[in-house]
């Protein structure tokens, strides 16, 4: 059955991020990602896991300053020593928090480099990511976003990304598939994920459009959660979505889950 985490970056957000970790227990949530670690100790976060008796399930590479509009740098050839940097803090706070699956933004290529050196850099770092969280047990994923949101984002449909990881020559490499993302870029979803299911290593969702609550919009989760559920998809599905109101207040797809039993 479905098992469902919360993605800290966006749900709970009315709290500093450490007492978040909690809410999302209460609010009845086994698991719990976010976009980054980096900016507490492993071992305060570790402690809000155990204490709330939260799994980590995913968390990013680090991807830049934000801020300045970094989407993460893995396509970027002048920045492959900060990216394997980078690597090397993931697999840290990957084992010391027990975290499974680490996702890579690709990021927005740069305008100094040619499309096939943004390539390269994107194959070559991937596959040294790959080998690298391969080695302490850890998945890499990667996700493909929509040019809506993220313009210019170096990796925007499914397929693409797919043979991105085909070229690595990884087996330690799999796909995030954002199901927002995929519906604003391909539609087609329940065929789509039953195609790709092999190769899907996370999954996420959010409403469309407004990337708000799942039970509003255009697409229909009952049926695509209950269809992954046929498939026999045994991993996490991660709500990341901006709460139209307080996270708490907006929970009322959650708790369907809940009271079958598949929170």
């Amino acid at each position: 059955m479905a098992k469902f985490s919360a993605n800290l970056s966006m749900l709970f957000t009315e709290r500093p991020f450490l007492d978040r970790f909690s809410a999302a227990a209460r609010a009845g949530f086994r698991g719990v990602e976010y976009m980054s670690p980096y900016g507490y100790p492993a071992r305060e976060i570790a402690a809000r896991l155990r204490d709330n008796g939260l799994n980590q399930v995913l968390f990013n590479l680090p991807v830049g300053d934000w801020e300045r509009g970094d989407r993460g740098y893995a396509c970027q050839p002048d920045r492959v020593e900060e990216f394997r940097e980078g690597v090397a803090r993931a697999v840290d706070y990957a084992l010391a928090l027990g975290c499974p699956t680490v996702n890579c933004l690709a990021g927005i290529p740069s305008p100094r480099s040619t499309i096939s050196e943004t390539h390269r850099a994107l194959v070559d770092n991937l596959h040294y990511a790959a080998d690298r969280l391969g080695a302490a047990g850890v998945l890499l994923v990667i996700e493909p976003v929509n040019r809506f949101d993220m313009p210019s984002f170096a990796i925007t449909r499914s397929d693409r990304a797919l043979d991105i990881i085909d070229e690595t020559g990884s087996s330690n490499i799999k796909l995030q598939y954002d199901v927002y993302h995929m519906q604003r870029m391909e539609g087609d979803l329940a065929t789509t994920i039953e195609r790709l299911l092999p190769r899907i290593g996370h999954v996420q969702i959010a409403g469309n459009p407004g990337r708000n609550e799942p039970n509003f919009g255009e697409i229909n989760y009952r049926f695509l959660i209950e269809r992954l559920d046929i498939l026999g998809y045994d991993g996490w599905v991660g709500a990341e979505y901006h709460p139209r109101g307080r996270t708490e207040d907006g929970l009322s797809w959650f708790s369907a889950y809940r009271t079958k039993g598949e929170g």
